[in-house]
């Protein structure tokens, strides 16, 4: 793709691709076809930049901009969320407008980047016969950003839905039990799952958990997901939840999206099988939770985000503590393990999204897409690279999840 734009790398790096009804773009940035960011540090160019520049990948997978059904934005600056989805949203001028979802991030992988946008697309879903919204209202004080218009908070494109991430925040602006992670994953999760049943759907129908929190070691981690996971049952969505370390609006301290699947059947929405894999490799959580390594359903392959534990086992403990390079390829084997399992490899990637520390920014990252290239044995997916300063502990440093074709 020498003539369109490119990441900053050596490396062959797919930047649109397709799995099933959906079409994939990674961390679309405003980069020129040098791979050099076209106006570093300004953000509402970089906006625009890189919204071209996911317009002009999915055109070479015969969508448009108007064919996305969910953005995911990584900031690096001090704008809250509804501003970001704002900007995001004016270049999309047809409603209703896509779930948007956004999330701050002190790190990103480029030098002069400031922010990345992942979008995910159906063809043509706009003269679909199924098409619903669930609505989430933007605080007072926000509303005049959005000229009128409604915000998406759940969109249902035939079978897809996307549920844009959240906080506890209410549409009023307050954020429920504010510093209490427990008590705002219980309040996102009932906001979602009041999202789901107006789409006709229900958490049942998850194909992917996403999340984020503040939180440093194991017992931060786990009251929230025993939260969390209270709101699905067996056999739950793939699920990748990670540290973060900036959130707004002040008081929050976790935020959640989903993604589900469900199909429409002689007038009756209804529930659609899915096939299974979690080879005994592949390690599991360290306490009871619902969810699932790999999920595929729809000429479509879910992963759940993929750590370098210990294989055969639910220790939590870490291989290789702190090594980078190391934890990568396990990392990367757990995914070939997975998609083993389905007849696929990682060359059926179609989505490849990556936590990893990152101390010393963009040479960090290139020591890491070098391990990754390595690791998946060709050209990279449509990826997105969400550098972090810290993962789960010191000894993890990094977290991968993606989608497949099937």
């Amino acid at each position: 793709m020498a003539d369109t734009w490119r990441w900053p790398i050596g490396h062959v790096h797919h930047i649109s691709a397709t799995a099933g009804p959906l079409t994939f773009v990674g961390g679309g940035g405003d980069f020129d076809r040098a791979g050099a960011i076209r106006h570093p540090g300004d953000l509402d160019r970089q906006i625009e930049g890189a919204l071209a520049n996911i317009s002009e990948a999915l055109a070479a997978e015969s969508c448009a901009l108007s064919d996305v059904v969910r953005f995911k934005a990584f900031h690096t600056t001090d704008r809250d969320d509804w501003e970001i989805v704002a900007k995001i949203a004016a270049h999309v001028p047809d409603d209703p407008m896509p779930a948007i979802g956004v999330t701050p991030e002190p790190l990103q992988p480029f030098d002069g980047q400031v922010v990345q946008i992942q979008a995910i697309a159906q063809r043509r879903w706009r003269q679909g016969s199924d098409i619903r919204v669930a609505a989430r209202p933007a605080p007072p004080a926000r509303r005049d950003l959005f000229g009128g218009r409604t915000v998406t908070g759940g969109l249902r494109a035939g079978e897809f839905i996307a549920v844009a991430n959240r906080t506890a925040e209410d549409g009023n602006g307050v954020v429920a039990d504010p510093g209490d992670g427990v008590a705002q994953s219980h309040v996102i999760m009932g906001y979602h799952e009041a999202t789901l049943a107006e789409l006709g759907a229900t958490t049942q129908d998850c194909v992917k958990m996403e999340g984020c929190y503040f939180g440093e070691n194991h017992d931060d981690w786990a009251p929230l997901a025993r939260a969390r996971a209270s709101h699905f049952a067996e056999p739950g969505p793939p699920a990748t939840v990670v540290p973060c370390q900036r959130l707004n609006p002040e008081g929050a301290v976790t935020k959640i999206g989903v993604m589900a699947m469900r199909e429409e059947w002689n007038g009756f929405d209804k529930y659609i099988p899915r096939g299974d894999s979690w080879p005994r490799r592949v390690w599991d959580w360290s306490i009871p939770l619902p969810y699932r390594q790999g999920i595929r359903l729809r000429d479509t392959i879910w992963l759940g985000g993929q750590v370098p534990s210990e294989p055969f086992s639910n220790t939590r403990a870490r291989m290789l503590p702190g090594d980078l390079v190391g934890q990568t390829r396990m990392t990367v084997s757990y995914i070939e393990d997975i998609l083993r399992g389905f007849g696929r490899g990682p060359a059926d990637l179609k989505l490849m999204v990556c936590y990893f520390t990152c101390p010393d920014g963009e040479a960090t990252t290139r020591l890491f897409l070098d391990t990754v290239v390595q690791c998946v044995g060709g050209a990279l997916p449509p990826t997105t690279l969400v550098a972090k300063p810290r993962m789960h502990s010191v000894d993890n440093t990094v977290e991968i999840w993606g989608v497949a074709q099937a």
